[in-house]
């Protein structure tokens, strides 16, 4: 099997490109809020669903950044402000009801 032409090749093993096609149309369906239904997208073309795969993914990495972009300015305000370390011998033990 040395023609990669016609599809698989001898080192792919057709249960992990299943899986992967399956996890690549949850992640289009799922993150696409609703906008894809799983027939829609299953038999959409290749190239058509690697495209809106990528479209996503790059849509949720620029989310992530600018959620860490932002929640990094708010973790140096609140290394400005003044904390109490909690100190668990200064707390009362448990009362038993009876």
């Amino acid at each position: 099997m040395g023609l990669s032409f016609f599809g698989l090749t001898s080192n792919n093993n057709p249960n992990e490109v299943k899986l992967n096609i399956y996890r690549q149309i949850h992640q289009i369906c799922f993150f696409g809020k609703g906008g894809y239904s799983w027939p829609v997208i299953y038999n959409m073309p290749v190239y058509l669903r690697r495209f809106i795969f990528s479209e996503l993914k790059q849509h949720y990495d620029e989310e992530k950044a600018a959620h860490e972009k932002a929640s990094g300015k708010q973790s140096s305000s609140k290394n400005q402000q003044q904390t109490v370390a909690w100190n668990p011998t200064q707390t009362k033990a448990p009362v038993k009801y009876q």
